[in-house]
Formats: structure tokens, C-alpha cells, sequence
């Protein structure tokens, strides 16, 4: 039973993780920039989903402003920041993420205060029994059951339509796709709007999770999320959900069985350090 748990939860988590690390793997997949600067939407989503549902009472509403937001500041994030950089080093465009990052969370700070925000009502608090015992949150199965959600559609949009079609074009050859006639600046503004619009998904599951949102919510998932995507491969998708959810998995199990030893957050990146030392690509990277 024990073990059982312990996948779920891993599950669970996994699942908030995959969401937030999708973004970060769609950026760099077709501009090959370490976006950092994505935590800081992640924290504005929550930020927004919090607000919207404590003045409207409507969660569906929280969700789609907070997607919305997020994604509208992502598109701006990379016209103001990323688009003046494309032709330096990824070096710079990771310094200047980094920055954008970081005065993101000070504007946190002094808009909404260093005290963090909660919902009045929060909603999906109630417990679930599913087969064999266990218990969770309606808000635990709900993240679940939205990120295959989500999933899905991103991957019948990539495959079966042309917007998915011309943003791989566009990665595996933008001269030449350039030259078929996709704008190349429509298919970043659409990649940054999607993966941005995900972070402020995620950022308002945690919200609920956890019923507090701070400044500094964003900092440990940002370093999570770049080792995920190390983890399944830089660029990869499906590798990216996949280490994902092994990292939720191996962060459960080792809370109970290293957790005299090792923190939460320490867990996880002594795994990423020893997976690296043996496949220095990745878990589900091609060589």
C-alpha cells in the first residue's frame, strides 16, 4: 500500500512538473535559449488565479485569466528580451533571463507584498477513495487528468494541424521554412504564448495545492525544470514528460526512505547529478 502511495504522489507531482517544464522544452527546442525568466510566469499565473478566484468565486475563470496572462507576458518577455539577442551567444540570453527572473520576483514583492496570498474558499479540497484505499485530493486528481488533458492536445496540434506542422519546420530548418512561406516571428510569438500560457496553468495548481502563493514560489521549480529537461534530453517533449514524472516518482520514494538525509529539493538533484554522471545526455536523449 505504502508503495502505491508513494506512486501517486510522485504521480501527482510529476505531473505539475511536466507542466511546467513543457514550456521550458518548447523555447528551447526552437531557439535554443534557457528561458529561466519561465518561473517568473508561472508565479504570475498563480498570482492572477488566486485573484480572479477570491473576486469572482469562479475557478474555470482563474484558469483561463492566469493562462491568458501568462501567456500575453510571455510573448512580450521574448519581443522585449530574447528577439534583440537571437543573433549573440545563448550565453546572453540566458543572462538576460536570469535578470528578467529576478526583478520579476522583487515586482512580486512590492505589488503583492512579501506575505504570500491564499484563496478565501480554496476549492478541490475534498478527498477521493480510489481503488485499493487510496486517498486524494480532488485537486491532486484533477492535475493529473488536466495534464493528459493537455497533453493530448498539444500533441494532435504538433501533428495533425498546420500551425503544429510549420513550428517543427521551423525547428529542424527556419531558413528553409522560412523560405515555404511560415513567418517565423507568428511561430515563436504562438511557441512562447503556448508554453507561457502553461507555466500560469501549473502556477495556479500549486496555488491550490498548496493554498499560498509568494514571490519566491517560482525559484526551486525553475532549477527543477531545467534539470527535467536535461533529464529527457534537451528539446525533447516526449522525453521531457517522461523524466517528469520519474523525478516526481524518485523525489516520493526518497522522502521516506533518504528523507533523514536528504531534503525534498536535495533529493532530486543528487538524482539528476548521478544520472548525469553515467548518461551525460540524458535519460531519453539519443545519442
Amino acid at each position: 500500500m505504502l508503495i502505491l502511495e508513494l506512486i501517486a504522489q510522485g504521480l501527482v507531482q510529476g505531473s505539475l512538473y511536466a507542466l511546467i517544464a513543457l514550456g521550458l522544452t518548447l523555447v528551447y527546442g526552437l531557439l535554443r535559449i534557457l528561458h529561466v525568466a519561465h518561473a517568473a510566469l508561472f508565479t504570475l499565473g498563480a498570482y492572477v488565479g488566486v485573484l480572479v478566484c477570491n473576486a469572482s468565486g469562479s475557478l474555470v475563470l482563474a484558469f483561463t485569466c492566469a493562462a491568458l496572462l501568462a501567456g500575453v507576458a510571455g510573448v512580450a518577455m521574448f519581443r522585449l528580451a530574447y528577439q534583440p539577442l537571437l543573433a549573440q551567444p545563448p550565453y546572453v540570453a540566458l543572462i538576460a533571463s536570469i535578470g528578467l527572473f529576478i526583478a520579476a520576483e522583487e515586482a512580486f514583492r512590492i505589488v503583492f507584498g512579501a506575505q504570500g496570498l491564499s484563496f478565501i474558499n480554496p476549492p478541490l479540497q475534498g478527498q477521493v477513495a480510489v481503488g485499493g484505499g487510496l486517498q486524494f485530493k480532488q485537486a491532486e486528481l484533477m492535475v493529473m487528468v488536466g495534464t493528459v488533458a493537455i497533453i493530448g492536445v498539444l500533441a494532435w496540434l504538433q501533428s495533425r494541424t498546420r500551425v503544429g506542422v510549420a513550428c517543427q519546420a521551423t525547428v529542424s530548418d527556419p531558413q528553409m521554412a522560412e523560405s515555404f512561406g511560415i513567418s517565423l516571428r507568428n511561430v515563436r510569438d504562438i511557441n512562447f504564448f503556448v508554453g507561457s500560457a502553461l507555466a500560469g496553468f501549473a502556477g495556479v495548481w500549486v496555488a491550490l495545492l498548496n493554498n499560498l502563493v509568494e514571490p519566491t514560489m517560482g525559484s526551486v521549480p525553475s532549477y527543477k525544470a531545467l534539470a527535467i529537461i536535461v533529464l529527457g534530453g534537451l528539446g525533447s517533449v516526449p522525453g521531457t514528460l517522461a523524466a517528469a514524472l520519474v523525478l516526481g516518482v524518485v523525489e516520493a520514494f526518497g522522502t521516506i526512505y533518504l528523507g533523514q538525509l536528504l531534503d525534498r529539493n536535495a533529493i532530486a538533484f543528487a538524482f539528476l547529478i548521478a544520472v548525469l554522471m553515467v548518461r551525460p545526455q540524458g535519460l531519453f536523449a539519443r545519442r
